[in-house]
């Protein structure tokens, strides 16, 4: 095989991809995240940790997570950087996941790994918005050093319990982060159409740089719009005041093949998400932050505290057509846990007056699978007294269906981005709460989540810590654990994987 790779919920025959990734990373590209990930492991074996070294972790972690990074040019300076800080040593950590031929221990190595890439990601966030916490970064360097020993099965659990906690440390980071930083999301209907005016389309995670662009193109006779997981930029005060936020352009990141070629003015690519390029768009597409593709234009980071240039996106934008209309109607979100919270007397009321007969998670991640179709199917199935909490690129799958109210409360309510799934925890644990509950697990809630990549391993992780089991997770159960470890999260936490619709829908309003 010319590479082993899988951490994605799309590898191959969900067993792995061995010649090239299913997401288009090269056999040379996935090699080069190993190395860099040896690497990095070595560093924390030998060093300790402070803020140069764990900032540098965890944007070399966010560069290895799925549809992150594809150029090479960018892990090479990575893995040099690296061996620039690690220095002269005699350490040595293993390389690449077969390295391990136990399949229980390689399965808990790999799922703390996966669970420290989200991590990373939802940590780099933060600290770009001045948050960072020292706790994060040691646990970086004590379960990368850990990696590098023979540990058994029991000590590798602990540290996979350990990543939820510190991944809950992390989003609750990252909340106060966004919101301080740009307000509470606010219940907001964002239009799906477009203007007459040119644009440029901005997909990924980084609200910081959506702000920026937003205030640099202020006056340049532009509208920007939102693409896939950028969709909740329109819910922050902060950002929604700009009135060239114009609509989200499309759907979850898989489309952007399609949907790209058809805005005809310049994508800005701020993290994750990015797919092969093509030729129809490759001349107006940028990347920056953590993401890369060979052959694109890269937008150089931050520097002496100054926000990033996005002068040659802008220029390019005022030369190019408006974008191509895929639909025209609107879609409702900006549920996060503040705004719930403030809805929680209505929620009560309709919940203790049978109005709300159950809450069923579906957040997580979208996909090109076939199989997701099943979450579109159960949210069009489920009874209409049941209301549908959400966040992350899912919601693509029935955020545009019409699914009505409940007295006046949407049937589907999102809370924003993957990593504001942690709004989805702060709502459940404040309803149990309110109902006077001694377990989470006892509110009329059910979990069918939909998973992709790594952000979703941290999550998933957080939700464990946090209490909840009885989780359905779709459309597979992941790859990269072994049947004696999916043994002990089924018995455990009591996680299953997703069946067929009908018969979900009614095992989760029956409470299971």
């Amino acid at each position: 095989m010319s590479m082993f790779c899988y951490q994605c919920q799309e590898t191959a025959k969900n067993t792995g991809c061995t010649l090239a990734g299913v997401c288009g990373k090269k056999a040379d590209t996935a090699n080069l995240q190993d190395a860099l990930i040896q690497q990095l492991k070595v560093l924390a074996l030998t060093h300790q940790p402070n803020r140069e070294r764990g900032r540098f972790i965890i944007e070399s972690l966010f560069m290895t997570v799925t549809n992150a990074n594809f150029d090479d040019a960018r892990f090479a300076a990575n893995i040099a950087k690296a061996k620039e800080l690690i220095g002269s040593t005699a350490a040595t950590a293993p390389l690449g996941v077969l390295s391990c031929a136990n399949e229980d221990i390689r399965s808990l190595r790999e799922l703390l790994t996966y669970g420290l890439k989200g991590v990373a990601a939802y940590a780099e966030h933060a600290a770009i918005l001045g948050k960072e916490d020292d706790d994060i970064y040691a646990f970086m360097f004590k379960a990368l050093a850990a990696l590098t020993k023979d540990l058994p099965a029991n000590d590798l659990i602990g540290l996979v319990l350990e990543c939820g906690n510190i991944a809950v440390k992390t989003m609750a980071l990252l909340d106060a982060a966004n919101t301080g930083t740009y307000g509470n999301p606010e219940i907001t209907k964002v239009k799906t159409g477009v203007g007459k005016r040119p644009g440029i389309l901005v997909s990924g995670h980084d609200l910081l740089d959506m702000k920026e662009l937003l205030e640099q193109s202020a006056h340049a006779g532009i509208d920007i719009y939102t693409h896939g997981e950028m969709l909740p930029a329109h819910y922050y005060p902060e950002l929604k005041k700009y009135p060239h936020l114009y609509g989200n352009y499309g759907n979850a990141w898989f489309k952007q093949n399609t949907e790209f070629a058809s805005f005809n003015g310049p994508i800005l690519m701020t993290t994750n998400c990015i797919t092969p390029v093509q030729d129809s768009y490759k001349n107006r597409i940028f990347t920056t932050g953590m993401a890369g593709y060979a052959g694109v234009r890269h937008l150089a980071d931050r520097k002496n505290g100054q926000p990033k240039d996005f002068s040659a996106i802008i220029a390019l934008a005022k030369t190019c057509p408006p974008p191509t209309p895929l639909e025209d109607g609107e879609i409702v979100g900006g549920f996060g846990h503040h705004q719930v919270l403030a809805l929680a007397d209505k929620v009560v009321a309709a919940v203790k007056a049978g109005a709300i007969k159950r809450f069923v998670v579906m957040a997580g991640c979208d996909g090109r699978q076939k199989g997701r179709e099943y979450f579109t199917q159960v949210a069009a199935n489920l009874p209409k007294d049941t209301i549908i909490l959400t966040a992350g690129c899912a919601k693509y799958r029935y955020n545009k269906l019409n699914l009505g109210d409940i007295g006046g409360i949407p049937r589907v309510l999102d809370a924003g981005q993957c990593n504001d799934c942690y709004s989805l925890a702060v709502i459940a644990l404040k309803l149990k709460e309110v109902f006077g509950l001694d377990d989470v697990n006892k509110l009329p809630l059910s979990m069918d989540i939909a998973w992709y990549e790594q952000k979703a391993v941290a999550v998933l992780l957080a939700l464990l810590a946090l209490g909840f089991k009885g989780m359905r997770l779709g459309p597979t159960l992941p790859g990269f654990l072994s049947p004696g470890v999916a043994k002990v999260l089924v018995e455990t936490f009591g996680i299953k994987g997703t069946t067929e619709p009908g018969a979900d829908i009614a095992a989760m309003m029956s409470g299971n």
